[in-house]
């Protein structure tokens, strides 16, 4: 059960705005020894292979070994609906994705997507997740099962819903039942961990949203996984229903639902009261800017959030989210970012598709930087998975080549994906299942 690897590593344990250069761990010609799916070695090739004589080492020089990347918000049931087109938030809810879901009471469909979607987040590189189900106990089961088929790190939840459109609508007290027994099925289980989800505030009654806010305080090591803040309509329409309230966080905070595993995907309008409340709470805010791009909703200050020291991690939020590529939503951050005067360092957004989200999550000491005794879950890079990007990345310094994957990259760039030290995608045994690759002329 004794597994090494040589390439060249690199890692974020720490964030690059804070701690600088100091947050890099790089070995150029790296060694990582693992042992039972646990790192329990990582340095210079030259220096560490000589403690392990006899070790079985697979030699990947000539591609980048990352962590593995952490989702922190993406919705599975809406895979086949990625790409849909025209419209904001609250129509494109209405018109493309609730009729969607309303196909995941079915359990054979809901076992079949999410076998393939797990399969498309290890294609991309993706090992640990955030995932939205549906309304539908059955949906939760079968993406917790596909999970632990495939030995993933991933946390999810039935959704809570009970103003939500004929066909996707609990009450409170099914929502608290179908939950607690969910809880008590999975939750811990393998790698899984639950997360108490109510879809947003404008599709929950106030009873229900107390029912999450028990829940939370019954299982305080579950996640709170909801929206907030990604469309002004949806602002404006919230803040109609709860005119008590100060601003949106704070509709969720008078039913206990804003603490330290508190995982908000958008804040894209956030007030400087809802910063500082997140700060304090120790919440988190998963920025997913190709679903802000692709339906309008504005453009993710992260500088702002930043200057308030709001805990950060990164999301595909697929299907508004245009690609399940961490490298491409990196690259898509980075553009964001850039129109507001504030390019995003290369390092820092690795470290906020690693290890950041991962502390976000509540995994980080478990994956995010394959530091000894974490969990071996990690990527090899490919920058010369294309020609264009060979040509580019030939002889760069790795910043440079870094940005450039996140710039050019997608599921081409990720060569092999590993859970717990075992291979789980092989890029070039797929591609030559499939047949010839045109697009890189080859077979």
């Amino acid at each position: 059960m004794l597994k090494g690897f040589r390439a060249e590593l690199l890692s974020l344990p720490h964030d690059p705005r804070l701690a600088g250069a100091d947050a890099l761990s790089h070995e150029p010609d790296g060694l990582l020894v693992v042992e039972n799916g646990i790192v329990i070695a990582r340095g210079d090739y030259a220096m560490l292979a000589p403690r392990f004589p006899g070790l079985a080492i697979e030699d990947h020089r000539g591609h980048l070994l990352v962590p593995g990347f952490v989702d922190t918000h993406i919705h599975y049931p809406q895979t086949e609906r990625i790409a849909a087109h025209g419209l904001q938030l609250l129509d494109w809810l209405d018109q493309h994705i609730f009729p969607a879901e309303r196909a995941f009471a079915d359990p054979a469909h809901a076992r079949d997507v999410s076998a393939f979607f797990l399969d498309e987040l290890l294609r991309h590189g993706t090992t640990s997740a955030l995932v939205f189900a549906t309304v539908h106990e059955g949906s939760v089961d079968a993406l917790f099962e596909a999970a632990v088929e495939r030995n993933m790190r991933i946390a999810s939840g039935k959704v809570l819903m009970d103003l939500g459109p004929e066909g996707l609508r609990d009450t409170p007290e099914t929502a608290r039942a179908e939950s607690e027994a969910l809880i008590a099925r999975w939750h811990g289980t393998g790698r899984l961990s639950y997360a108490v989800t109510p879809r947003f505030a404008l599709t929950s009654s106030d009873a229900q949203l107390a029912v999450a806010g028990d829940l939370l305080k019954a299982h305080p090591e579950a996640l709170l996984h909801t929206h907030i803040s990604e469309n002004r309509d949806e602002i404006a329409a919230v803040l109609g229903r709860f005119p008590e309230a100060s601003d949106y966080l704070d509709v969720y905070d008078r039913f206990g639902l804003v603490g330290a595993r508190s995982i908000f995907a958008h804040g894209i309008h956030l007030s400087d009261r809802e910063c500082c409340r997140l700060h304090e709470s120790g919440a988190g805010v998963a920025l997913c800017p190709t679903s802000n791009l692709f339906l309008g909703s504005g453009l993710f200050d992260l500088a702002r959030l930043d200057t308030h020291g709001v805990a950060l991690g990164l999301g595909t939020d697929v299907g508004a989210g245009t690609s399940l590529s961490m490298l491409a939503t990196m690259g898509e951050a980075y553009k964001v970012c850039q129109l507001q005067g504030n390019p995003l360092d290369p390092f820092r957004a690795l470290y906020l598709a690693t290890q950041g989200g991962a502390d976000m999550l509540g995994m980080g000491k478990q994956v995010g930087a394959l530091m000894e005794g974490q969990e071996a879950d990690f990527l090899l890079l490919d920058d010369a998975a294309t020609p264009l990007a060979a040509r580019r990345c030939a002889h760069l310094p790795l910043a440079e080549r870094l940005f450039a994957m996140q710039i050019l990259g997608d599921d081409r760039f990720i060569a092999r994906t590993y859970i717990a030290g075992n291979l789980a995608h092989d890029r070039d045994a797929a591609r030559h299942q499939r047949g010839p690759d045109l697009s890189l002329g080859t077979t």
